[in-house]
Formats: structure tokens, C-alpha cells, sequence
């Protein structure tokens, strides 16, 4: 599975973006990112996701799943982004900043 992630906005607005393949990552952070994927039902979520109102200077998410013959786009506001939607952006971040990093 390949993972295209981007997130932007916020306030002071620094982007932090990057590509995952889990076939490059350790099995259990592999099988971990999986399972948040298909917990929050990736692929059948619409390509935008709604702002939830209050907050400024909030981040905004860009995540395309790829696996197999599926491919899908969802652009998600901070508001909208939680429980395991939360948690699989939080790791893709990490992961974003690792790559960056190195």
C-alpha cells in the first residue's frame, strides 16, 4: 500500500509532506497503518470531508490511498479529523518528518 499525505495550513502554515510504502516500513508500523485505514473506511469516504465551524489557523489534510487496483483522495479539514482519522494522520505526519529528516 502507498500513502501520499500532505498537510498545510495551521498557523504558522508549514507544509509537511510525504510518501509511505508499507512495504518499507516495519512490519508491525506496516500492519498498524492498515488497520487505521481500514478502520476509518478509507475508500469509502468522500473525496472532501466537511469542516466542523470554530477554529482558525486549523490544518488541513490531503491523503490518496493506493493499494491494489483502488486508488482514492480525501481532503480532510483538523476539524473533521478524528478518532481513527486522527490517528492515522498523527502517524503520517511522524512518518512525513522522519523522511524528511533523513
Amino acid at each position: 500500500m502507498q500513502i501520499h499525505f500532505e498537510r498545510s495550513g495551521g498557523f504558522a502554515n508549514i507544509r509537511v509532506a510525504g510518501t509511505v510504502d508499507t512495504d518499507t516500513l516495519p512490519p508491525e508500523e506496516a500492519q498498524a497503518l492498515h488497520e487505521l485505514v481500514t478502520s476509518v473506511r478509507f475508500f469509502e469516504l468522500p473525496s472532501v470531508l466537511p469542516a466542523v465551524p470554530g477554529g482558525a489557523d486549523r490544518f488541513q489534510y490531503t491523503v490518496t490511498v493506493e493499494e491494489g487496483d483502488q486508488q482514492h483522495t480525501v481532503e480532510i479539514p483538523e476539524s473533521a479529523a478524528t478518532g481513527d482519522f486522527a490517528n492515522l494522520v498523527g502517524r503520517l505526519t511522524v512518518l512525513a518528518r522522519q523522511r524528511r529528516d533523513e
